[in-house]
């Protein structure tokens, strides 16, 4: 069956949407943030407020150098260190308060992502690697919740701290300021230069972690299909190539962001030199106080750092609005649709299913299902049987509406499955796939799934009947071990438990796809004798690849280029000599 190819998201385009979807999430903590804001503004006044006092303190004693007003410094001396110990309780708050909303919002947006992928379709899923979609939950969620902290606050304060400093240096004195704010200028613009350069490497950084987490979860996964076709240096080749490209990005983004602070600090360095020859001329010539240089040095500084947090902080947003990117596009896909306003249910099925002229493609110029039409009476054991790419699983994936259908319908009791909800639709299958799935968790948790007030006994007995119970007993704790996918039990043993699942959720109606394909002969047969106690008065659809299994079928669907080309039992069949009875001799030639 041909499938679409697994590949990683693209490159992100919209950091504008990105930015509005980020503030947006940011709406619930508002007045937290509005909170840290305030004690910021605060903070930044009394940072403005100190250079003033130090400036007073500095005039009464060259001024007044034989009669020092020892009271009167005292006190100013008081007032500062009483100002700067408030201003440090409430760089505290601030702190407590923006480490809490980063917290909270990374705990809400993996909330949501974790939602979101349970309500995605799986078209969207079947185009993404497992590695690429972990990196975003994991690496670009921290990254997001790690600058948020950090950034909105520390950008406000620096912006705050650079105009109150550029007001108070042009009362102190407008030549100075406009020295050094002349100077600064030219800083912004290397600024501005670096920024527009360096973005689209913070965008492929980000997505060249997502492909490099994507490759090794999947050469980790098959890490024993990698050795035995020796494909050790294809696989390390490719991750070298994805490394050599994250490597690439990684080294221009940091480079060409790290240019920005060297630059504000060569600037602020160069106008505390002008400070120094420009303000003692204007000293000497009687134009301003000593009192000024010494307030104008501290106002100076306060206007560098600013330049550097925001050059520093113009870094993280980078790579933040890059994260935001990726996590959104996952957010902003569409959804499944909302069935709440579907009322029509099947609750007492009797397993009547109409395929009535389906059609579908993965792709929509090429069709996989071309035309298909069958009726399955209640009850009846239908095999779906064909070549590989015949369409086989597809029409299990539209009969559970895994996928829509492009024309036509399916209807379960005379009813289209496109009236009904797909979780009602679901309860009334139980699946075996050919991929076995075992999460951590004991024994009977695994063949529980989902299922709620099953006993011990139906458990022992669901086991009994795939011919797992002597298996399990002998394992440390019985029912109770823990199990996952890296236990040490084999691939037919695990086909057995999902076997076992089906069997505990008794629906009335099965599906089992290639669920005999990982056991041997002997083991087979005994798990036929279960599939048949199971498929007792149910419906259900067997795809399989080894015909011998689907002998005692009600009814053969025989599939090539997704259409039924041959319906059946298998005496029926093999007597037309055709196509099915083509599989079927092949199987037995040499």
């Amino acid at each position: 069956m041909p499938r679409p190819d697994r590949r990683s998201f693209g490159k992100p385009k919209d950091t504008k949407k990105a930015f509005k979807d980020l503030f947006l999430y940011l709406k619930p903590y508002v007045v937290a943030i509005v909170f840290a804001v305030i004690f910021s503004i605060i903070v930044t006044i009394i940072t403005l407020a100190g250079p003033s006092f130090i400036e007073e303190i500095t005039n009464l004693i060259t001024k007044n150098i034989t009669n020092i007003p020892l009271q009167k410094v005292a006190k100013l001396c008081i007032i500062i260190l009483t100002l700067y110990a408030l201003s440090a309780i409430l760089n505290y708050a601030v702190g407590f308060i923006m480490s809490t909303v980063s917290n909270l919002f990374s705990k809400k947006l993996r909330k949501d992502i974790s939602r979101k992928i349970n309500v995605l379709p799986l078209s969207y899923l079947d185009h993404t690697t497992h590695g690429d979609m972990l990196s975003r939950i994991t690496n670009d969620v921290d990254l997001i919740s790690s600058n948020l902290s950090n950034s909105i606050i520390t950008l406000l304060t620096s912006a705050l701290l650079l105009i109150g400093s550029v007001v108070m240096m042009f009362i102190k004195s407008w030549l100075l300021a406009i020295c050094v704010i002349s100077l600064s200028l030219l800083g912004f613009v290397f600024i501005a230069i670096i920024m527009k350069k360096s973005q689209k490497y913070f965008v492929r950084q980000q997505s060249s972690l997502g492909q490099l987490n994507g490759h090794v979860e999947e050469i980790y996964t098959g890490h024993t299909i990698v050795k035995a076709y020796n494909a050790e240096e294809e696989a390390k080749e490719k991750f070298t190539s994805i490394n050599n490209e994250l490597y690439n990005s990684a080294w221009k983004s940091q480079f060409l962001s790290g240019l920005m602070m060297p630059i504000m600090a060569l600037i602020g360095n160069i106008g505390y030199v002008i400070i120094a020859v420009l303000g003692a001329i204007l000293c000497i010539e009687n134009k301003i106080d000593i009192g000024v240089i010494a307030s104008f040095t501290m106002y100076i500084g306060y206007f560098s750092r600013p330049l550097n947090q925001i050059a520093q902080i113009t870094t993280q947003l980078q790579s933040t609005l890059a994260a935001s990117e990726r996590v959104f596009e996952v957010l902003n896909q569409n959804e499944l649709e909302n069935e709440n306003y579907k009322t029509q249910k099947i609750e007492n099925c009797k397993g009547k299913v109409v395929f009535d002229h389906v059609r579908f493609g993965y792709n929509k110029n090429t069709p996989i299902i071309k035309d298909f039409s069958a009726v399955v009476k209640p009850g009846q054991k239908v095999a779906i049987v064909g070549p590989t790419g015949a369409g086989k699983t597809t029409i299990v994936n539209l009969l559970m509406r895994f996928y829509e259908v492009d024309g036509g319908q399916i209807l379960i009791d005379d009813i289209p499955t496109t009236n009904i909800t797909r979780e009602n639709l679901h309860d009334l299958f139980s699946m075996v796939l050919q991929d076995t799935w075992i999460f951590n968790g004991t024994v009977k948790d695994n063949v529980v799934y989902s299922k709620e007030n099953v006993s011990a006994d139906e458990v022992v007995e669901a086991c009994k009947s795939v011919g797992l119970h002597h298996f399990i007993k002998t394992l440390p704790n019985g029912y109770d071990t823990m199990l996952s996918e890296n236990t040490s039990i084999s691939a037919g043993q695990k086909q057995l438990l999902t076997i076992a699942r089906a069997m505990i959720q008794n629906s009335p109606m099965l599906i089992l796809d290639e669920a005999t394909s990982s056991v041997d002969t002997r083991l087979e047969l005994a798990i036929q004798k279960a599939i048949n106690k199971l498929t007792k008065n149910r419906t259900a659809f067997i795809i399989a690849h080894r015909l011998s299994t689907i002998k005692n079928a009600d009814l053969i669907l025989v599939m090539q280029n997704g259409d039924v080309v041959e319906s059946g039992t298998h005496k029926e069949l093999l007597e037309k000599g055709g196509f099915y009875a083509e599989l079927y001799n092949s199987q037995f030639e040499d």
